[in-house]
């Protein structure tokens, strides 16, 4: 009795420090993560391993071309052909792919055209995995398991090989997929456990270049060494290079080999190697990855029993921080955007900037829990200013690809200095808005003499969408104007923000494309997809006039706004109606697959109806994104169309992207709470809420009760708690108020 007293009180005392660690030590954010979102379907992501906004994003290719295959990875496939260390996250670019590491050995050596007759070999999901900053795959025709991880600038693979007198690893630089292609490459041997070289390239980015430094922890024994499939001794260059590491393997043996990049020279990308990957520890990589991944989702902390919304809700603020990318290296020296290797003086260069889809909730979002990241993020435009003389459209690898419209850059720089993101050198960054905005190119020069985009005969004219952005570019920069006392400049772009009125047809009640002559084109059928509209039609572009709800409101009258609105949602395309890859994620005539939706359902709060906000909010958040490869409706786009969920899953969403005020829609959550960088909490919390208790029927702000539909940047940055009360029917009794959309909130 007195052993089995003993056993029962160590057992007890067992029990009691399980649970007392299990308190201490919660379940990890990045256990939420799943990276496979967006791999099938139209989603266009990759699943490798990466660390917040940095440079390298080493992950699986299929090797097989094609739109499924944008990212490199498409989920329905069932073989890799290797492991590139640069990928676009959800576009629908097919650029980049650099340095293409594949381990083989003597067990399989099938080629197939299909992917150019490289090495490859079969995979099972079963033997796949991935979280934050981590990716692994067993190799099955080989044998050989597959580790990835990253730092900031540097690639770590790690191979675990079984026995095999004819162990390789292939290096290929010559490795091309969709639109890109290599123009010069070069690797040169070290000794025999380092490698050096370049690649350059080009695709949707003109001028790409990527120098590395490959470092291996166990010498290879010989290697073969190609330029343009003819053999070489010590160094090769050409469009075609790639070398095979020669080894000799015994059974479980690992061989870890890390990559350091830099867009300016192999010496900064020996230096990613020395500052961030001194070691072969390939674990304490992978930790690291994990640590600093936690580290940044900790910063909102959301509280629900709905598990699947949690692992939704971490896996897109996961995907809200792939992009922008690093450019810059440890010498400070990048690619600029002149073709010169430039400096960034006292901040890290960024690029990757999908500006048409970043601008509406990605940034925003960033001024919020990234202020500091932001900062280099504008130096990084204004950079690109000083090196072009205009700001970026969509800029990648120090490139100007010239994709898409507007001049995006200008309300994402609007936007932080109004909210106070510091270094911002006010200056230089109106004139470089002003000038970006005054130039005679991307059709600038008809729009400002006709005040619209006219039709003409090029393709994919989009002179509709063109004239509704550009004109919510001149707001932005009449508002900069404003603060800058430089009234006259003011007075001119204000005007020239009211040019959406001059393609809106009042008797057709949609936004039409013009002749030069100020005629509209005939026909027109609002739901057909045609070159006036970029990448949609004239539903979606119907709305866009984000610095004017109001105006927009006063022109069709209340009562059709709404009912506008609601036809929006419910007129449903018919199945003779044809839809183009990118109209996805449908509801009625709204497609939450393509960014110029995606303020559309907020629009009700501005009419004094915010139940039919709410309830459509949710409807999005509930339909449109799924903890499933094929969990994104659409292209993700670099971070916007996860920063909508996060974004809305948290109650508020920026209709005007540059006005430092967020409209309410319907939290998802019982508790969520923002930590600042600052130090401060800002608490948002949703009483009774789950999927009937959808509307809001209070919403109490530091105590007291608010009646109105919004809440200002500075609200959330000063901290405090946002408290919602919610119900299962619309509140229709209390009048909200809704600011202003042509005010700026500082």
């Amino acid at each position: 009795m007195k052993r089995f007293g003993l056993i029962v009180l160590a057992s007890a005392m067992i029990f009691m420090s399980c649970t007392k660690t299990e308190t201490v030590n919660p379940v990890s954010l990045t256990s939420f993560v799943n990276p496979f979102i967006g791999t099938d379907g139209p989603g266009n992501t990759y699943p490798g391993a990466t660390v917040p906004f940095g440079m390298v994003q080493l992950s699986p290719d299929i090797g097989i071309g094609g739109w499924d295959r944008i990212a490199g990875y498409f989920y329905q496939d069932s073989i890799i052909t290797g492991f590139s260390h640069t990928h676009l996250t959800g576009t629908g670019a097919g650029d980049l792919y650099d340095i293409l590491v594949m381990p083989t050995n003597s067990r399989f050596n099938k080629r197939i055209e299909a992917n150019n007759f490289k090495p490859f070999s079969k995979f099972s999901h079963q033997k796949e995995s991935a979280s934050p900053g981590y990716y692994q795959v067993d190799l099955l025709d080989y044998g050989i398991k597959a580790e990835l991880s990253a730092t900031a600038r540097t690639g770590i693979h790690k191979y675990t090989f079984p026995k095999d007198t004819l162990t390789q690893i292939h290096v290929d630089l010559g490795y091309a997929l969709n639109w890109d292609a290599p123009t010069d490459t070069f690797i040169k041997v070290v000794n025999d456990s380092v490698i050096q070289g370049y690649r350059k390239s080009t695709g949707w980015a003109k001028d790409q270049r990527i120098y590395f430094e490959i470092q291996v922890s166990k010498p290879f024994k010989s290697y073969q060494l190609y330029s343009n499939d003819s053999l070489i001794s010590h160094q090769a260059k050409g469009k075609n290079t790639k070398i095979i590491l020669n080894y000799s393997t015994q059974a479980n043996e690992v061989v870890v080999l890390r990559t350091g990049l830099s867009t300016a020279s192999i010496d900064g990308a020996h230096q990613s190697l020395e500052k961030e990957a001194k070691h072969f520890n390939f674990e304490q990589y992978k930790a690291d990855a994990k640590a600093i991944w936690e580290k940044q989702l900790e910063k909102i902390e959301v509280v629900t029993n709905n598990t699947t919304n949690k692992h939704i809700f971490y896996s897109m603020l996961y995907q809200s921080m792939l992009a922008p990318t690093l450019l810059s290296d440890y010498n400070n020296e990048y690619k600029g955007a002149n073709d010169i290797t430039m400096t960034a003086n006292g901040f890290n260069r960024y690029d990757t900037f999908s500006l048409w889809d970043t601008f509406r909730a990605a940034h925003p979002l960033y001024t919020i829990l990234h202020p500091d990241r932001v900062s280099d993020m504008i130096y990084s435009l204004l950079a690109h200013y000083s090196e072009t003389g205009l700001l970026p459209v969509w800029s990648m690898q120090g490139n100007e690809t010239n994709m898409m419209i507007g001049n995006h850059a200008i309300p994402v720089i609007v936007d932080a200095y109004f909210k106070g993101i510091k270094g911002i050198d006010a200056d230089l960054a109106y004139e470089a808005c002003k000038i970006s905005s005054m130039v005679d190119s991307r059709q600038l020069d008809a729009y400002k003499t006709l005040g619209y985009v006219p039709v003409d005969d090029e393709h994919e004219n989009w002179s509709v969408s063109k004239t509704l952005e550009y004109a919510y570019n001149d707001w932005c920069v009449a508002q900069f104007a404003k603060a800058l006392n430089k009234t006259d400049d003011y007075n001119y772009f204000l005007k020239r923000s009211e040019n959406w009125r001059n393609v809106y047809d009042p008797e057709s009640t949609f936004m039409r494309p013009k002749f030069n002559n100020g005629i509209f084109v005939e026909p027109f059928v609002p739901k057909e997809y045609t070159t006036y509209f970029c990448e949609s039609n004239a539903w979606h572009y119907m709305w866009s006039v984000p610095q004017n709800v109001e105006g927009l409101i006063q022109e069709l009258g209340e009562d059709a706004f709404d009912k506008k609105l609601d036809s929006m949602f419910s007129l449903a395309p018919l199945p003779t109606d044809k839809l183009p890859i990118f109209s996805t994620g449908m509801i009625g005539q709204y497609a939450h697959g393509n960014e110029p939706s995606h303020h559309v359902a907020y629009l009700y709060d501005y009419i004094g109806k915010p139940w039919k906000t709410q309830e459509r909010v949710r409807q999005i958040l509930n339909t449109q994104y799924k903890n499933e490869p094929k969990g994104h409706c659409g292209n993700e786009d670099c971070g916007q169309m996860s920063s909508w969920y996060v974004l809305s899953s948290l109650g508020f969403y920026p209709v005007n992207p540059a006005q430092g005020i967020y409209a309410f829609g319907s939290p998802i959550f019982d508790k969520a709470i923002i930590h600042l960088e600052s130090g401060k909490d800002f608490v948002v919390e949703a009483e009774n809420s789950s999927n009937e208790n959808k509307f809001i029927q209070s919403i109490i702000l530091n105590g007291k009760e608010i009646h109105r539909n919004y809440i200002e940047h500075k609200e959330i940055m000063n901290g405090g708690q946002l408290r919602f009360v919610m119900g299962s029917k619309p509140n229709k009794q209390t009048k909200y108020s809704m600011a202003l959309s042509s005010k700026i909130y500082k």
